[in-house]
């Protein structure tokens, strides 16, 4: 398994240019994932301005990391030459390749991330999708060769950090943390995922990837906030993300039973992150609970600043700022996605069995 990832790492990098695996490659999501579609955003969740990108080879471009984002690497391992454009920025023939519509601080919910200013929530993912839906049934000439086409791509959903950490534990600015229980909040958060993949699913998409949420309560921000030691993780944060990611594994299986043409897989970034900060060391990193670039406790409090100075060892650290994870820490949650390591790592197959089928 590993082998085969880094034969496909190897052939990106030195010029073995085999066809992609899969047509196209559709990305919605957050920060995590976004790639500059916040840039012309009126928003304070933008990230197009060093040190963000100071080791990606196009510098600064809104990726929420000091360079390559988890679907940066998808991609390579899926053999896509070059990098899956941002909705803001994909024009003609680009989008046969596919989009990525991501926006930081979107969510599940249309109120999540309001206080951070302008950003594309999920449903307007979706909108902006089924947009692109149009453009491809003009650019192939006709509806059936485009679901022919799009039936074939990979359709990657990673939402619902922001629901928690901008919304349900942001008693400030939203009432959902007293409105709901962490059980019956997940199950709002689910219905509505649920009405957006069918959206997918009536607009062609047949290969979802559905992405976990993190150990949200482990990063430096909530550290910096509500761990007393800075070290020892939120429990309540963890455990409403566990509550969540169960209900997100459970559609899977419903989907899947109700969809005999399509096929739904869940990564588990979760498991993924625990293992990492578990065992740091066999993965190359020494700081695990504080962000390379940042400021205040933990470089949690505020996220890092235009031109600061970040850390420069950061192939050890598995946090770039206050939320987001380093290239290094991004390519190990994506190799693994695409190439599973352990059984829990993807469910029910991985990434690069989806792309066979």
């Amino acid at each position: 398994m590993v082998l085969l990832v880094l034969i496909n790492i190897q052939n990106y990098y030195y010029g073995a240019k085999a066809a992609p695996q899969v047509p196209c490659y559709f990305i919605f999501g957050d920060s995590l994932v976004d790639n500059g579609n916040n840039n012309q955003l009126s928003s304070l969740a933008r990230a197009n301005y060093l040190p963000y990108g100071i080791d990606f080879p196009n510098g600064p471009t809104g990726r929420f990391s000091n360079g390559k984002t988890t679907v940066d690497v998808i991609a390579q391992l899926l053999g896509f030459d070059g990098y899956i454009p941002p909705y803001s920025a994909a024009r003609g023939q680009d989008i046969l390749r596919g989009v990525n519509y991501a926006s930081a601080a979107a969510g599940i919910r249309e109120e999540t991330g309001r206080q951070l200013g302008d950003r594309i929530s999920f449903s307007g993912q979706v909108k902006n999708y089924q947009n692109t839906v149009q453009q491809v049934v003009n650019l192939l000439g006709n509806e059936d060769q485009a679901a022919n086409y799009l039936s074939r791509c990979i359709y990657s959903i990673g939402l619902g950090s922001n629901d928690y950490l901008n919304n349900y534990f942001q008693p400030l600015y939203y009432s959902t943390g007293r409105q709901y229980t962490p059980e019956q909040y997940a199950d709002l958060l689910i219905q509505q995922y649920t009405q957006q993949l069918q959206a997918f699913y009536n607009y062609g998409a047949r290969k979802f990837v559905l992405i976990g949420v993190g150990q949200i309560g482990c990063s430096p921000n909530q550290l910096a906030q509500n761990s007393p030691d800075g070290r020892t993780c939120v429990k309540r944060v963890n455990d409403a993300n566990v509550i969540f990611n169960n209900k997100l594994r459970g559609l899977v299986d419903q989907f899947n039973n109700n969809n005999s043409d399509a096929k739904f897989i869940y990564i588990n970034a979760y498991g993924i992150f625990q293992d990492i900060t578990a065992n740091p060391a066999r993965y190359g990193f020494r700081v695990t609970n504080t962000g390379c670039c940042g400021v205040g406790r933990n470089n949690g409090q505020i996220t890092c600043l235009p031109l600061q100075n970040p850390c420069p060892n950061r192939r050890e650290y598995v946090f770039w700022d206050a939320f987001h994870p380093t290239e290094a820490a991004n390519t190990i949650i994506a190799t693994r996605s695409y190439s599973a390591q352990s059984p829990s790592d993807a469910y029910p197959i991985d990434i690069r069995r989806l792309a066979q089928l």
